[in-house]
């Protein structure tokens, strides 16, 4: 054993002899890994989770304007744990209702927070879908995994009772 950075009982690799370095050293890789696999669940931002959403509308690479994917990976990002199974069972709905329409060219999303309480946040976001003028209040939860989607809502229906009318 030999002095190493002003402690002493490391060994030449600056580990001590009982393998404690090496075992905290695992314990923050596991802990790293852990914060990442929570962090791709959800958003840092009620604003970021909005916007990543309208990504997928635009005109760009074929993945982003066919609208937000069915698929689990794309669910566990951007819903609540409550939102998830009904967003990946409905395939045969009438419109997209996060655009309230069958087809889609964008204007410019206009994103702002309406209010804060607690753990939810409302968020509305407004833009012209081929001349109509659409806004939408989105409700948006922060948890352990991050922002995610509680429910929309649109002047005549929610995102959640829509979906469990057009269920399969």
């Amino acid at each position: 054993m030999r002095q190493v950075f002003g402690c002493t009982g490391l060994d030449a690799t600056g580990l001590d002899a009982t393998g404690l370095g090496l075992r905290r050293l695992f314990a923050a890789l596991l802990l790293s890994l852990g914060g990442v696999t929570a962090a791709q669940a959800g958003f840092r931002t009620p604003e970021s989770l909005v916007r990543n959403v309208y990504a997928y509308y635009g005109k760009g690479a074929p993945e982003f304007s066919h609208g937000l994917p069915r698929d689990e990976a794309t669910t566990q990002k951007f819903f609540d744990p409550n939102l998830r199974k009904a967003w990946r069972s409905v395939s045969h709905e009438p419109y997209d209702f996060l655009v309230q329409s069958v087809t889609w060219n964008l204007g410019a999303v206009s994103i702002s927070i309406l209010r804060r309480q607690f753990d939810k946040t409302y968020v509305a976001a407004s833009f012209d879908n081929q001349g109509r003028a659409v806004t939408l209040n989105f409700i948006l939860v922060n948890g352990p995994e991050g922002w995610l989607i509680a429910d929309v809502e649109s002047p005549h229906d929610s995102l959640r009772m829509f979906l469990d009318q057009f269920k399969n």
